[in-house]
């Protein structure tokens, strides 16, 4: 499996804000890192 087609600085947002190592981001299948960004999107709204 290739690496995500993300830029360095998405990379690094992303895993700041999954709490996760930027290298696991980049060898994450693609749907699950969609749903891993929806749930912290659920997260969110919750907070509001």
């Amino acid at each position: 499996m290739r690496p995500l087609q993300i830029s360095l600085e998405t990379a690094q947002k992303l895993s700041k804000a999954l709490n996760v190592p930027i290298e696991q981001i980049m060898h994450m299948p693609q749907h699950i890192l969609i749903q891993k960004l929806l749930e912290l999107e659920q997260n969110e709204k919750e907070k509001r």
